[in-house]
């Protein structure tokens, strides 16, 4: 086994892991009543699948961006929440039960919104962009569906457990996916520094920017679901891009990489944002 597929092997492990710490933390009864908001889940999937594309798109006509850049920033505005990003929506203020209902529906969505949404895309610029519904299917259901099942599962068969595993598990999550990441910049780093030009990071940063924009405005009267709501549309899901990649543009390593460089950006871009939300709970008096 080589180096490469270890570590898409230890990435896709710790994003599992993050998955199932969330459906550890929160049970079928704190999911259910938030999966029944039907108008904050359908504003929250108009911000994530409607107004980030139309930007994405917008930028992408009116940009002089590199071709990989182009190809892996509209891939990335249909991808559905990052399974990386349940843990920082909870820290934001989020509730457990929102934050796992919100990637489930979304990454459910992605299913059908992501070929569509492709489609449609490869439509505007002359391009005939097919994506099989099976790429999709297979990344949610492996990144989401199934460690997310799996948690609730074990929260129901043994709450105990459940409440004392969800921080070491997260922990662990987190210290597997910087480990295992630092090869890839490393290996990277070149790539990198090539596709900055041409107004790229303003390009990436406008379209972050404007999903947690979006996604605070839309986010309702909870200061922590909109907080949580905020930062899904303003930073995607890479392995939903990288598999339709693989498809639609195989051996294509500039997009590759600018899918990372995606990433990078918009967790740097949208890091204000999460230390305001979370300084504005920690102030808010203790029930």
């Amino acid at each position: 086994m080589n180096a490469a597929k270890l570590i898409g092997i230890g990435i896709q492990l710790s994003i599992m892991l993050m998955v199932f710490g969330i459906g550890l933390s929160a049970g079928a009864a704190q999911v259910r009543p938030a999966v029944k908001d039907a108008g904050l889940l359908a504003r929250s999937l108009l911000g994530m699948y409607i107004v980030v594309p139309l930007v994405a798109v917008f930028v992408a006509l009116n940009f002089d961006l590199n071709r990989g850049v182009l190809l892996a920033l509209l891939l990335l505005a249909l991808s559905p929440v990052p399974p990386i990003m349940p843990g920082k929506q909870v820290r934001a203020g989020g509730s457990p039960g929102y934050v796992l209902g919100l990637l489930v529906v979304a990454s459910l969505a992605a299913i059908i919104v992501v070929p569509v949404g492709a489609r449609l895309i490869g439509l505007i610029f002359g391009r005939d962009i097919r994506v099989p519904f099976g790429v999709t299917t297979e990344v949610v259901a492996l990144s989401v569906l199934l460690p997310v099942i799996a948690g609730l599962v074990v929260a129901r068969l043994a709450p105990g457990f459940a409440t004392k595993a969800t921080k070491p598990i997260s922990i662990v999550a987190a210290i597997l996916l910087v480990v295992v990441c630092l090869p890839v910049l490393w290996m990277a780093r070149h790539a990198l520094a090539r596709l900055t030009g041409n107004f790229t990071l303003l390009a990436i940063v406008l379209v972050s920017l404007t999903g947690l924009a979006v996604g605070h405005l839309l986010g309702g009267p909870h200061p922590g679901n909109r907080a949580a709501l905020a930062l899904a549309p303003a930073t995607r899901h890479p392995g939903v891009a990288l598999g339709v990649l693989k498809i639609i543009a195989p051996g294509d390593k500039e997009a590759e990489v600018a899918v990372v460089l995606y990433l990078l950006v918009s967790i740097v871009a949208t890091f204000p944002y999460f230390l305001w939300r979370k300084r504005a709970r920690a102030a808010q008096p203790a029930n």
